[in-house]
């Protein structure tokens, strides 16, 4: 059975709170395409900071969901782009898992931030939806996890 190989962006990005990659890819038998099976991904930076998250003077949260979605889809497609060497970006996403802490609010806002990815619905992946409790951040209002799939170029 072929092995399996982590990929980790470099350390200016966001990292995982825990011992885990960001994908690991996965090569067929045959050696010719490869699964790229990518963790749950947010809006997380590198600096700790988290896009379409801020705090009112105030100091309530305000987050922005289609602004959170597209980071966390620009975050995989870069994922998906370092693990295949430049072979594969977010257009190779064959499933994925949107993880939402607000379904009834955040549903619509979350579905345009994604149709402005695929805006076909023909080329857009198998897809399921939950509303979860929490994520391991109040700024943090969707994850999502997928799994992408390319044929190797062979040079």
């Amino acid at each position: 059975m072929a092995q399996s190989m982590p990929y980790f962006r470099p350390a200016n990005h966001a990292q995982g709170l825990a011992n885990y990659p960001h994908a690991r890819t996965v090569p067929s038998a045959d050696g010719k395409s490869r699964y790229i099976y990518v963790s749950g991904t947010s809006c997380r930076r590198g600096d700790g900071s988290f896009h379409g998250a801020t705090r009112g003077e105030d100091g309530s949260l305000i987050v922005n969901i289609k602004d959170q979605t597209g980071a966390v889809l620009s975050n995989i497609n870069a994922i998906i782009e370092g693990a295949s060497d430049g072979q594969a970006n977010i257009s190779n996403v064959v499933d994925a898992t949107v993880f939402l802490t607000n379904m009834e609010k955040d549903y619509t806002g979350m579905n345009e931030a994604w149709n402005g990815t695929w805006s076909d619905r023909t080329d857009a992946p198998a897809r399921t939806t939950v509303e979860v409790r929490a994520l391991p951040r109040e700024e943090i209002i969707v994850e999502i996890k997928c799994t992408a799939y390319y044929e190797v170029c062979q040079t």
